[in-house]
């Protein structure tokens, strides 16, 4: 009997087929085991991936130029990409491993791209197909082979012009997806002439008004070529396609104010075109690229502001589009001071309607639309009371205002002194940002917070971190002083309104608004934080807000503990709330840990904390509700980055104020250290008064000095006198003294001689003997006298020499002390002077030059004792002249003796001697014993 054949299941079915893959020689024996692989590929991709993908990549290579064999074989390898979803062996994990088994071997990429050469439908979409499924399980590894592969990139962007819709589309895709995050492929997609490829797609399928999806695909591969690539701006740039963008949306612009305009069928996919068309614009602004100050030139250049800001202001053109407009407009002239002047000249189109007049029933041919100031524009769409569906138009134009006035100190200031004029003047606009946020109605704010939180932000945005305009804003004053008017202040006025808003319950937002201007406002500015204290009761009320427990409310309580945060940290010992009583409140009634509490909370809030990721806009609105739209962003950035800053404060002491630096000039300093230089300021000052007291007792004792150096000079003076005098007394003494001694003894020898001549002419006869002897006495006489004569001549010449040698020394050593103490005086005058002036930083100087006067006085006195001591030594030598001459006079006594003797020896030799001899000799005697006394 026969047996039936044992029934084979699916496993063992694609292990024979995979078998038979490998082991075929014939193309159709090969192609026979890929279709039974094919109808297992759906069901079960893991086994025959597992079985048969090697073998279908090798005959991928090897039957290319076999149409329908490839046909098979793509066809395989994408059922295995995309598996039923009720396969058991349905698995992410298989597509990761197919696309590590295609990029692990660049040529398998390579065979790929080579079948896009083949003119065949099918090889090209299958293969296009094949590389997007691949680049989607692997899209690194799958760009880095496309890169690599010989004009891997050029095939692919060729394939843009192929007719078939269905190629073109799927390259399209392709390009995007391996575009987006490698500037290598983009520069290449971009050099080989896709951006012509690309425009002439968007042409073809009808621009943006009637383009389908394609264009949508167009406009992302050009977001993807374009974005954050600076080398693919500059071409795009430089090639002269700003044009072509200028052209799109003229002809958009153009086709809805046609008469027929726009279908509504056409309106969504025309929407997304537009808007993604608008979105490449702004990949050109990014701010802080390299070249967007170039792009903003060029698309000003070029006309792109023009339709831009026709679109923006235009009521046909859906909200979105609008507000998209409005925020291109905003990159393209933020922090360009060339293009925000020229943007503030520019006119568009008024979006105030009158009413259309009525004759006789009939209602007359529209006006037509006029048109207003940009400015002017922007602010009616801001500010004015419209519905909820434009609040991202809204939102959008205050987006453009900020844009305006951003980073531009003159602009901002004329923005707000026009404000400003507006707001003082009579005729006040209700639209003007200072009269809604001062004087608009409670039932504006009650149904439209918008509009007060617009108004707020815009202010915000005029003051923050300019404080030219800070001193601007403070000029607003209310009510008239000299009227009797009580004045409030405009952050008064603020607070006043901040604090109502709250008591009668308003929209969060609009407290919101207030909290944003006080806290910009006060940041960093001692005077606006007085002028904020000026009114006491605001601070309390404040408070209160922070305190009370009120969940729909954290985020004003949390912005109001931030306002007293900043306030004390920028307060001052000499605000009207002096800062230690602000230390006090905010320590012991609101407590450190409540305050801490709320701003942490407020740090920590979604809408704070999340605010990056969140949609600012209508989408964030619940159903039923205001859009969930609280801060604006630059504040959300002050707010992150200074609230640790305000925590902290509440922990530095009072006594510590805050330096602030405005306009170079530095606020604010330590009172610590205030007062700490007061107390060593008023130490200096004590200690100059005791100096100058010490000058004083200086200056007097120098002058008591100078007295005395007087005295001492004017007594050596008297005293050289009193001896120049005696000098001169004895000099004539002497010199008398010196005549009447050599007259007595010329008188003697005379009448020697002559009684000797009478006793030898009496004698001459008998006594020759005693005559010879009495010669020879004579002749020793004379030589012993004229001895003694010049003894005493050279003796007086001695001492006269002497005596004027020891005057002349006295004059020199007087004129000399004389001057050296005129020299002292004024030497110590000129130290004490400078002294004086330099006291306060010199006061160890001048104690060192009173030392060295001092020791210059010890010097005089010194100088002065042994100029007594010279005079002493000249009396000295006076004493030793006097002796000299004493010495003479004894010499003269011995001669008269010798006299007497001889005349003795005379008369015992017989000789007869006269009693007038006697007398004479007696008289010469006597004269001679008067002079001695004379000399004594």
């Amino acid at each position: 009997m026969f047996q039936a054949p044992a029934k084979q299941n699916a496993t063992s079915t694609i292990s024979t087929l995979c078998g038979r893959l490998q082991s075929a020689t014939l193309l159709e024996d090969r192609r026979a085991a890929i279709l039974g692989l094919r109808s297992f590929a759906k069901v079960y991709p893991a086994s025959v991936a597992s079985g048969a993908l090697r073998s279908l990549i090798s005959c991928l290579n090897k039957d290319v130029e076999d149409v329908d064999t490839t046909k098979v074989i793509l066809e395989t390898l994408l059922m295995l990409f995309n598996p039923d979803e009720s396969s058991p062996e349905a698995s992410d994990d298989i597509a990761l491993w197919l696309a590590d088994e295609f990029t692990q071997r660049q040529e398998n990429i390579t065979a790929l791209l080579d079948l896009l050469d083949a003119y065949d439908f099918f090889s090209r979409l299958y293969s296009l197909q094949l590389i997007s499924a691949i680049s989607t399980a692997r899209p690194e590894r799958t760009q880095e082979c496309v890169y690599t592969a010989p004009l891997g990139v050029s095939r692919l962007v060729a394939i843009l012009e192929d007719k078939r819709e269905a190629i073109r589309s799927e390259g399209l895709l392709l390009l995007t997806a391996l575009t987006p995050s490698s500037p290598d492929l983009q520069k290449i997609v971009a050099f080989e002439n896709a951006f012509d490829r690309l425009f002439s797609i968007i042409d073809a399928e009808g621009g943006l008004t009637h383009g389908g999806i394609t264009v949508q695909d167009c406009l992302s591969l050009l977001a993807n070529l374009l974005r954050l690539n600076v080398s693919n701006q500059s071409y795009f740039r430089e090639t002269g396609w700003v044009k072509k963008l200028v052209t799109l949306l003229s002809s958009a612009v153009r086709e809805q104010d046609s008469p027929d305009g726009v279908a509504e069928w056409a309106l969504p996919q025309r929407d997304k075109n537009v808007w993604g068309l608008l979105a490449i614009l702004r990949l050109f602004l990014v701010r802080g690229s390299i070249g967007t100050q170039a792009n903003q030139v060029a698309f000003w250049q070029g006309g792109v502001m023009t339709q831009i800001l026709d679109m923006a202001f235009r009521d046909s053109f859906d909200v979105t589009i609008r507000a998209e407009a409005l925020i291109t407009t905003a990159d393209l002239i933020r922090h360009n001071s060339v293009l925000q002047e020229g943007f503030g000249q520019r006119d568009v189109l008024s979006l105030r309607r009158d009413e259309t007049p009525q004759i006789n029933g009939h209602t007359s041919i529209p006006r037509p639309p006029t048109t207003v100031n940009v400015i002017s524009g922007l602010l009616d769409l801001a500010l004015a009371p419209t519905s909820l569906r434009t609040f991202d138009v809204r939102l959008a134009s205050s987006e453009c205002l900020k844009a305006y006035f951003a980073g531009h100190a003159a602009i901002r200031l004329y923005f707000l002194r026009r404000a400003i004029d507006v707001h003082m003047s009579k005729d006040r606009d209700p639209d003007n940002i200072i009269t809604i946020l001062t004087d608009d109605s409670d039932d504006a704010r009650g149904t439209d917070p918008y509009r007060s939180w617009i108004a707020a932000v815009l202010l915000f945005h005029l003051i923050f971190e300019d404080f030219e305009a800070k001193n601007t804003a403070m000029t607003i004053v209310e009510g008239n002083a000299e009227d009797g008017e009580e004045a409030v202040t405009c952050i008064q006025s603020l607070s006043s309104n901040l604090i109502t808003s709250e008591q009668r319950g308003d929209d969060p937002r609009v407290s919101i608004g207030y909290l944003m201007v006080l806290c910009g406002w006060l940041y960093e500015d001692h005077d606006a934080v007085n002028d904020f204290l000026g009114e006491g009761s605001n601070m309390q009320s404040i408070i209160q807000l922070v305190v009370r427990n009120d969940p729909p409310r954290m985020l004003v309580s949390g912005l109001c503990a931030l306002l007293l945060g900043i306030i004390y940290e920028f307060s001052t010992k000499d605000s009207p709330i002096p800062r230690a009583t602000l230390h006090q409140i905010l320590t012991i009634r609101l407590g450190r840990e409540q305050f801490v509490d709320r701003i942490t909370r407020l740090r920590e809030h979604t809408v704070v904390r999340d605010f990056e990721v969140l949609h600012q806009g209508l989408q964030s609105a619940p159903s039923g509700g205001l859009p969930e739209v609280y801060f604006d962003k630059t504040f959300v950035d002050f707010l992150k980055d200074n609230s640790s800053r305000v925590i902290r404060a509440i922990d530095r002491p009072p006594g510590i104020e805050v330096p602030v630096v405005a306009n170079g000039i530095q606020k604010g300093v330590s009172r610590e250290l205030v007062d700490s230089l007061r107390s060593q300021v008023d130490a200096g000052a004590q200690k100059i008064q005791k100096l100058e007291s010490d000058i004083l007792t200086l200056e007097r004792k120098l002058g008591q000095e100078q007295a005395d150096h007087r005295k001492a000079r004017d007594s050596a003076g008297a005293e050289i006198n009193r001896i120049k005098n005696i000098n001169q007394a004895l000099q004539k003494n002497h010199e008398d003294e010196i005549q009447r001694t050599v007259k007595a003894h010329q008188s003697a020898q005379t009448d020697t001689h002559r009684a000797h001549e009478a006793a030898m002419r009496s004698l001459q006869g008998g006594m020759q003997n005693a005559q010879k002897a009495h010669d020879e006495a004579v002749k020793s006489l004379q030589g012993e006298m004229r001895a003694a004569r010049e003894a005493a001549d050279a003796s007086a010449t001695r001492v006269s020499e002497r005596n004027e040698a020891e005057v002349n020394d006295l004059k020199t050593t007087i004129n000399k002390l004389r001057s050296e103490l005129e020299k002292t005086s004024k030497e110590h005058v000129q130290d004490l002077q400078t002294a004086h002036e330099d006291y306060s930083t010199m006061v160890s100087d001048l104690e060192s030059r009173l030392r060295r006067a001092e020791d210059k006085a010890n010097d005089a006195e010194a100088r002065a004792t042994r100029l007594r001591d010279d005079l002493e030594s000249k009396e000295e030598a006076r004493k030793s002249a006097q002796t000299e001459l004493d010495d003479l006079l004894m010499v003269l006594g011995d001669l008269e003796e010798k006299r007497s003797k001889d005349k003795t020896r005379l008369k015992t030799l017989g000789e007869s001697v006269s009693d007038g001899e006697d007398d004479e000799g007696e008289d010469a005697e006597e004269n001679a014993g008067g002079g001695g006394d004379d000399v004594d």
